[in-house]
């Protein structure tokens, strides 16, 4: 496929954002809920979402709309509010394997190939 920008392109990588808002800010409840299992489910998700949108958009497109999104919630989600508090905890090591795992995560979908973004061959060799 090739990267143009289309109106349905664009639109896809919004709900990308969109989708990836939302699994952030799951992630961010489940980690510390459920530590062991909780850190892996958010991360399978995380992975999950960056993935898909790597196929859903044939391009590194919908990998970056996603982790924008997932970076954003977890981005607003840590900051301290006006009363001084957090919204949600970012305490513990989870936190810190959730935001470096999810990067990884997305570095590692956007940048891999596909099959279809080989280049396709006529010549066949001879036998």
């Amino acid at each position: 496929m090739s990267g143009t920008l289309t109106p349905a392109r664009i639109a896809g990588c919004l709900g990308l954002v969109v989708l990836g808002a939302l699994t952030g800010l799951a992630g961010w409840l489940v980690v510390d809920l459920w530590f062991p299992g909780g850190l892996l489910l958010a991360l399978l998700a995380a992975f999950g979402l960056f993935l898909g949108g790597r196929i859903a958009l044939g391009t590194g497109l919908g990998v970056g709309g996603a982790a924008v999104g997932w970076f954003l919630s977890y981005v607003l989600l840590g900051v301290p509010r006006p009363e001084g508090d957090f919204l949600l905890s970012s305490s513990g090591i989870g936190m810190y394997v959730y935001l470096l795992g999810g990067t990884v995560f997305a570095v590692m979908c956007a940048t891999m190939r596909g099959p279809l973004d080989r280049p396709v061959s006529a010549a066949r060799p001879a036998k």
